[in-house]
């Protein structure tokens, strides 16, 4: 099915490569701050209909000994909306940060996750996150990766049942968390943010998602169901692959250079027209990226200031320079690639895992997940990865991800 190229879908529909824009460090324009010339707030948009305005570029979590400095930086640079979770084990940096300059609390949109399986335990839970943050409120609590220890069934439920509407409620009104959501990147979320539009009780979710979905796809359709509600909507792991990283490597940028002409005539980097693509979706409130090191944050800085919405011609070379080039995780999975590939192992999740390992740092919790999987969601001896990548919308190529999987995370 050919893709709907009117500018008016393409501004809500594409969402490009966020995880493209935390690459390796460009030479910016002028009117980037610096870490002792506070800029202010950074272009905001409306988080669906919660009332508060948040800054189009969100911190996401990063690993590392310098977290003092990258939080201090963006903060510096405008960005004011800020991603951790239990699993991160970045919480309490955030709590030396509080601690050092308490005023910063209230000037920043704090993100955090858990992952309940039962709504009756988000209350405890996020008494948890708010002892290990240093707070006593976060302004928005995540359910983190609904679906990944559910089935699909269960996690339609989580989000209609009453129990988790009254939890909801409670965790409200007590003030702990100002707005409670889910994070999700299973392969079947298309029915789980549909579920959630249904159920009326979600503020906010931050989902996996990929710019070239054709307009009557599920997940673009439960996307415009959720903007009908007014359920905000923040982007994260877009796109990873070669060029993904501090270092990229293969020719993305000499694709994207050659493909896309007139990012030289904006003066954008090849890293900022990925970025404005992102945002020339209206649907999206944020983008969380995990930006590493203090230029990647200027620069995104920068480029959220000057953004304009791209054409849809651009956008749509953007989409072929990208999948020219190749990509380790495919953010539109929907397990349709396991099924052409007569296999029960879950490719999707294995190449998401790698691209934890090999290109987000996290190599603790891709282990961890690839353990957590049962033997035969992790045996693709026998598959047939041809088909896989045939049947993929990003056309991975897993019999070279496949070996790298067993490699890195066996």
């Amino acid at each position: 099915m050919a893709l709907d190229e009117s500018p008016s879908t393409l501004r809500r529909t594409f969402l490009q490569a966020g995880a493209l824009a935390t690459a390796s460090a460009m030479t910016l324009s002028s009117g980037v701050q610096a870490d002792d010339e506070p800029a202010p707030p950074l272009p905001t948009r409306p988080l669906g209909k919660t009332g508060v305005n948040v800054t189009m570029l969100d911190q996401g979590a990063v690993r590392g000994a310098s977290l003092d400095r990258l939080f201090r930086t963006s903060f510096a640079n405008g960005v004011r909306v800020f991603d951790t979770a239990k699993v991160y084990g970045t919480e309490p940096a955030f709590k030396k940060w509080f601690e050092q300059d308490p005023a910063i609390r209230k000037q920043i949109f704090l993100v955090t996750k858990d992952t309940p399986k039962a709504a009756s335990q988000m209350i405890r839970m996020l008494d948890e996150r708010l002892a290990t943050l240093g707070t006593d409120y976060v302004d928005l609590f995540f359910i983190h990766g609904l679906g990944d220890h559910h089935s699909v069934d269960e996690a339609i439920n989580f989000v209609k049942n009453n129990e988790f509407k009254e939890v909801a409620e409670t965790i409200r009104k007590s003030g702990k968390a100002k707005f409670i959501g889910f994070s999700t990147h299973h392969p079947k979320r298309a029915a789980i943010i549909e579920a959630a539009a249904e159920g009326g009780v979600v503020d906010a979710i931050m989902l996996q998602y990929r710019p070239w979905l054709e307009k009557e796809e599920p997940l673009n359709k439960a996307l415009d169901a959720c903007w009908k509600k007014g359920i905000g909507l923040i982007s994260m792991k877009q796109i990873a692959g070669q060029f993904f990283g501090d270092r990229p490597r293969g020719n993305i940028l000499d694709e994207v250079e050659k493909r896309i002409p007139t990012l030289a005539e904006k003066k954008l980097s090849r890293f900022q027209g990925l970025l404005h693509a992102i945002w020339s979706d209206e649907r999206i409130s944020s983008v969380c990226v995990s930006m590493r090191n203090t230029d990647q944050i200027r620069e995104n800085a920068d480029a959220a200031r000057r953004f304009e919405p791209l054409k849809a011609a651009e956008i749509l070379q953007l989409r072929d320079a990208t999948l020219a080039h190749g990509s380790m995780l495919c953010a539109d999975c929907d397990g349709r690639c396991s099924i052409a590939a007569g296999t029960s192992a879950e490719l999707g999740n294995l190449t998401r895992f790698l691209t934890y390992h090999q290109h987000l740092g996290d190599r603790v919790e891709a282990r961890r997940e690839y353990a957590a999987l049962s033997a035969e969601a992790r045996d693709w001896a026998g598959a047939d990865l041809e088909a896989a990548r045939a049947a993929c919308p990003n056309k991975l190529d897993f019999a070279k991800l496949m070996p790298e999987v067993d490699r890195h995370l066996a």
